[in-house]
């Protein structure tokens, strides 16, 4: 629908559309026939209460139309601006070519994993980075090796790494049962023989898997516990330290060997990751949301707009005007008239204008962050709370069978 507003530079006293080829000031509404129809009345409504027809208005009905218009676009944008703070963690990363107007978002949990992935990838459980294995010649006799020095391939030529894991383990006290320093090294003593009843009517041991003790499993996890802090404490640990890539091996080592360890590029690591098309404004829609810049939201139509909406518009659409007006008047405070002038209201109307229009602004944000996910949770989490007191109260019956 293309409409256009007839006046002049005061308020005629009267405001209609007319089909012509013009379109709204902004052109947002043109098509939405609740806007056209309820600026008109509103601008009926603002206009009285600035004073018509007790005295006149300096505003046209083409101004009119803008403010109404911006009290509108006004409105969804603070909508728009909550609804991309309350979903921002979840939006990042999504496709900028879909408009979410009036669309319901459904969290998810892959803004926090995104989050998490630079911790992952630094404890290698995760993230963005890649792994690599390198190795060394450990020689007998030598505890301390420069890793920058001795470890040069040609992926990693010039670049900075970063040591993650070193592969430098004792024998694992689960194979290691007859250690000289705890238990007892006869190849049979576990059999039956050794506790003295496993012999057979020949008096000779049974086979293997038909003559052993089955014992419990904590007795082998206790066993293994023990070699463990009997090589703690009575041997050389096996160990290491590790200071700006230079590796010292506990004990000394006594053979010639190939130490392996896994690393990952500096430059790799602690660089950012970028997405996104890297295009302002994206007109191909093939990026991705990366700030509130871009997220895809629109103006809201008018005519989706509640009833609660609607009279904050009309509050804020009067403000505006009666900055505007204040505005003009304030260029004249003075009239002259016959032997006399009249001051007109201009500097107070308008500080009048901004200070309902700055409260409009903070309640609407106000009733916005109570509608959030957080505070209807809070609010759910406290009348459950009261439900159960109020319930805590109620006597309970008493059956008697």
């Amino acid at each position: 629908m293309s409409v256009a507003i007839t006046g002049s530079i005061f308020w005629p006293g009267s405001a209609s559309y007319n089909e012509v080829t013009d379109s709204t000031p902004f052109g947002f509404y043109d098509d939405d026939s609740q806007f056209i129809s309820e600026s008109i009345s509103s601008i009926y409504w603002a206009v009285s209460r600035l004073g018509f027809p007790s005295t006149d208005v300096e505003l046209s009905n083409e101004m009119l139309i803008k403010y109404f218009e911006e009290a509108v676009t006004e409105y969804g944008a603070q909508v728009n601006a909550h609804l991309i703070k309350e979903y921002m963690l979840t939006l990042q990363g999504s496709p900028t070519s879909s408009d979410l107007t009036g669309r319901q978002i459904r969290g998810t949990l892959g803004g926090v994993i995104r989050l998490s992935d630079a911790y992952g990838a630094e404890v290698g459980v995760g993230g963005d980075v890649s792994w690599h294995t390198g190795s060394i010649q450990v020689t007998a006799g030598t505890q301390v090796y420069d890793l920058n020095s001795l470890f040069a391939v040609p992926s990693a030529s010039g670049r900075d790494i970063s040591i993650k894991r070193i592969f430098h383990y004792k024998v694992p006290a689960s194979i290691r049962y007859f250690d000289p320093w705890g238990l007892p090294t006869s190849p049979g003593s576990y059999n039956l023989g050794f506790y003295g009843f496993g012999a057979n009517e020949g008096g000779t041991v049974g086979g293997a898997g038909t003559s052993y003790v089955l014992r419990p499993l904590y007795e082998d996890i206790l066993r293994m516990q023990a070699i463990e802090l009997n090589d703690q404490i009575r041997k050389s640990g096996y160990s290491f330290e590790i200071i700006n890539n230079e590796l010292r091996l506990f004990p000394i080592p006594q053979e010639n060997y190939t130490l392996f360890f896994q690393y990952t590029f500096k430059d790799e690591a602690y660089r950012g990751f970028v997405s996104g098309s890297g295009v302002p404004g994206d007109p191909s829609g093939l990026g991705t949301i990366t700030d509130p810049s871009n997220v895809p939201y629109s103006n809201i139509r008018y005519s989706y707009i509640n009833s609660v909406g609607r009279q904050w518009i009309k509050k804020y659409f009067l403000a505006t005007c009666k900055i505007s007006l204040g505005g003009i008047r304030g260029k004249f405070p003075n009239i002259p008239i016959p032997n006399s002038e009249v001051s007109l209201d201009g500097e107070s109307l308008r500080s009048e204008g901004i200070n309902e229009r700055e409260k409009l602004i903070e309640e609407l944000r106000e009733f916005l962050d109570k509608t959030g996910k957080r505070a209807q949770m809070e609010a759910k989490n406290e009348t459950d709370e009261n439900m159960k007191k109020i319930l805590g109260k109620v006597p309970l019956p008493i059956y008697i069978g």
